[in-house]
């Protein structure tokens, strides 16, 4: 029987295999006890008999003494396996990995010993490949083997976006997750990447991807994209040669004459094409991830930074390099700090706005119940209390407002850590339901300046957001 035979035969086992029933939990046996025991457990999926088969299936993958091809379609007969598997078969496959091909504790224990005792000799560059060598698993020449099929890579990232919400609740996966991170962090670091426009004249397929995988403003139509690839728009997208039909990730550009402030006119399907001879702004209000599998690996300054590349050459009127941005955090961070940003007030502004909301003093619940009201949000004038306060709150929100040493709002932390500043706050700049739930209806720019990113990261090394002096003129004293 050879090999291909083989590992048919077994997968064929595994097909056969008692039903699946519920996905592991923290508590359950390890893959360890599992392989050692001779009866299954009610909640385990694999029998310990199809475990050790799954086992030996995997060691077969990665044999040192079979070719990369052979490897490659010994991993592929398993994805397919996986593909027809039940969810918890599935959650036994990556226990597996996880588990049983770690580094060989032994040999790591050595290695840093020698390590440890060789630092300031001559010896210690040897020994420091020693203990790189020593710690590197056979999962990791496991998961090379599935990327080496066709498909293989989309194979491994699909598999992480069904692993990831799993991590909380099993922290056994943390390796084989910590290990997808990491191989992924390679295999698509930005010189893999190719940067390609993205028009009206793309193939109807790569078009569609847009569609799916928009974030930030959802696409309502055929019309509402088009709009979006008109002649005054630019999108972009990264690619990676092992997934060639569909971006990494992708961003929207508009092309105007002054700094956006509100994202309706840039949705507007019937607004006119801006002229181009007079665009001296570039503003990205919309960028996407694709690919949930690939959390953690960083494209998006990447993006930027070769996007302000390719605008330059083609326009060189460019001068201003902005985003038009959610706040996505900023309604449920109000909410609960709604109280505390009302101390804050002086005794004439809150009385100014426990008048307009026709309640003295101005509680908490009061405010909120206030401003959960979109038509009066976008009546209000610039000489409004609530107004006022609302503002003031955001600029405090994305200025000042941390997670440890981090910036609390997610796409403020992005923008700043690539070397963005907060430019200004936009009153009632996206009143659709998203961006009312998100932040009432607000909506920022981050600018990049070419000339002072580099500064820009030196305050965010120093753990100070780099705001401008409108924005922190907002801050509460």
């Amino acid at each position: 029987m050879n090999a291909t035979t083989w590992l048919n035969s077994k997968l064929n086992l595994l097909r056969n295999s008692a039903p699946a029933s519920e996905p592991p939990k923290p508590e359950d046996r390890s893959t360890r006890e599992r392989l050692d025991s001779s009866m299954r457990q009610k909640k385990e999926a694999l029998s310990p008999r199809h475990l050790r088969r799954t086992l030996l299936l995997l060691q077969s993958v990665v044999d040192p003494r079979v070719s990369e091809v052979e490897g490659g379609r010994r991993a592929k007969a398993l994805a397919d396996w996986y593909i027809n598997a039940e969810v918890a078969e599935r959650q036994d496959l990556w226990l597996l990995i996880s588990e049983q091909f770690g580094p060989d504790a032994t040999k790591v224990r050595a290695a840093r010993d020698d390590y440890d005792a060789s630092l300031g000799t001559a010896d210690e560059g040897s020994a420091e490949i020693r203990l790189r060598r020593a710690l590197v698993s056979p999962r990791t020449r496991l998961l090379q083997r599935f990327a080496a099929y066709p498909g293989g890579m989309r194979f491994l990232v699909d598999m992480r976006a069904e692993l990831l919400p799993q991590l909380k609740n099993n922290k056994r996966l943390l390796a084989l997750d910590a290990e997808l991170e990491n191989l992924f962090s390679t295999w698509f670091d930005i010189a893999f990447l190719e940067l390609r426009t993205i028009s009206w004249d793309s193939p109807a397929s790569l078009i569609e991807k847009l569609i799916k995988y928009e974030a930030v403003h959802d696409i309502r139509s055929w019309a509402d994209l088009k709009n979006r690839l008109d002649s005054d728009r630019r999108c972009y997208g990264f690619f990676h040669p092992s997934l060639p039909s569909e971006p990494l990730i992708f961003v929207e550009v508009a092309l105007l004459h002054e700094m956006a402030d509100n994202i309706m006119p840039l949705l507007d399907e019937s607004a006119a094409p801006e002229d181009l001879k007079k665009a001296t702004v570039a503003i990205f209000y919309s960028i996407s991830n694709t690919q949930t599998g690939l959390r953690g690996v960083s494209f998006g300054d990447s993006l930027i930074k070769r996007v302000v590349e390719t605008l330059r050459e083609e326009f060189p009127k460019l001068k201003t390099f902005a985003t038009l941005s959610p706040i996505p955090g900023l309604r449920p961070w109000l909410a609960r700090n709604a109280e505390t940003m009302l101390t804050k007030l002086s005794e004439k502004e809150l009385a100014a706005l426990g008048r307009e909301i026709s309640f003295e003093p101005p509680t908490a619940t009061h405010v909120l119940a206030a401003i959960d009201q979109p038509l009066v949000l976008g009546a209000l004038s610039t000489k409004s209390p609530l107004r006022s306060f609302l503002t003031r709150c955001a600029a405090q929100y994305l200025g000042l407002e941390k997670q440890g040493d981090q910036v609390l709002d997610p796409v403020a932390r992005f923008h700043l850590g690539n070397g963005a500043r907060v430019e200004r706050i936009n009153w009632f700049a996206d009143p659709s339901p998203k961006g009312l739930k998100q932040s009432h209806g607000l909506m920022v720019n981050y600018l990049y300046d070419l000339k002072r990113i580099d500064k820009n990261r030196q305050l965010m090394a120093k753990n100070i957001a780099p705001v401008s002096g409108d924005v922190e003129d907002l801050f509460f004293s």
